[in-house]
């Protein structure tokens, strides 16, 4: 890490993003106690995670992605048993019935599906009503009713005033629940804010248009240039899957004739056109790049 700093409000979704060895898992993991940072502090609930783990296990629940459940017990037993380690646990059966436990309430671990393995994980990590919860890809193989009672259930916790740390790949995912996103890349905060200010901070719109796969972005780029509204200006086409094609900036209705005009005189069949506000995954790709890693 290189001097990151990180703050979670109580009843706010924080959401921490990056790409493969940004950094943020060993951020969470410090704030969780399974880590030893190498220099500065970590303070969860105004406790050290490493020091007071005792004290802080009571007020916090983790949901991690390799969760190390015993895979012969079966799904409910394992959620009865942890909820027995909690004075004033939630309500087994009332939890089990949001997150749809009972469909494989008999089925031992080892046998459940991913999306399955998450919910349980999920339910484990919220039974001892904790005061601050870090999810790390709460709805990753999840079927779509799944996933959005799982988002649900995280907007009631925020309301109900816990702090809820999110780690996800999924852009619509932290768009939708995040009231706070903290952008890392090499080990640094990059960004931070609320969606809709990291959105407004970044270019005016997005042109998203389909056609021939493998055109000249740079000669599309340099003919749409004199239509942008700002002189001089450098758009930048980019081609981030076969045939698919953006192009961030101001973009004005000269830019689509300009577009129209440019694709008909090569043979260029146009099969979709949008306009569109910018995203937080637009928001991200321009931080962190649109290379592998």
């Amino acid at each position: 890490m290189d001097g990151l700093d990180l703050t979670a409000e109580a009843g706010q979704v924080t959401a921490v993003l990056g790409p493969n060895g940004a950094g943020k898992t060993t951020t969470i993991e410090c704030c969780e106690g399974l880590r030893t940072p190498d220099g500065g502090s970590v303070r969860v609930l105004g406790l050290d995670p490493r020091a007071d783990g005792r004290e802080l296990r009571a007020q916090v629940g983790v949901m991690l992605q390799d969760s190390g459940l015993p895979t012969g017990v079966r799904a409910l037993d394992m959620l009865r048993h942890v909820a027995t380690m909690y004075a004033a646990p939630r309500d087994v059966p009332e939890l089990a019935a949001r997150l749809g436990l009972g469909d494989f309430a008999a089925t031992t671990i080892r046998r459940l599906s991913g999306g399955q393995r998450q919910r349980l994980a999920l339910a484990i990590a919220l039974v001892g009503r904790p005061s601050l919860v870090f999810l790390d890809e709460p709805s990753a193989g999840m079927d779509p009713q799944s996933r959005h009672a799982v988002w649900e259930l995280v907007r009631e916790l925020r309301d109900e005033g816990v702090a809820v740390v999110l780690t996800t790949h999924l852009m619509d995912e932290a768009e939708s629940l995040a009231d706070h996103v903290v952008v890392v890349d090499h080990g640094k905060v990059i960004a931070e804010g609320g969606v809709r200010d990291l959105v407004a901070a970044a270019a005016d719109r997005t042109l998203r248009f389909e056609a021939t796969p493998g055109i000249d972005v740079a000669s599309l780029a340099a003919a749409l240039a004199p239509t942008l509204p700002t002189p001089g200006a450098e758009p930048v086409v980019q081609e981030p899957a076969p045939g698919e094609y953006v192009l961030s900036g101001s973009v004005t209705p000269e830019t689509l004739a300009a577009l129209t005009a440019w694709t008909a005189a090569r043979g260029v069949l146009l099969t979709s056109t949008s306009v569109g506000r910018r995203t937080l995954e637009d928001v991200f790709l321009d931080l962190t790049g649109r290379n592998l890693r």
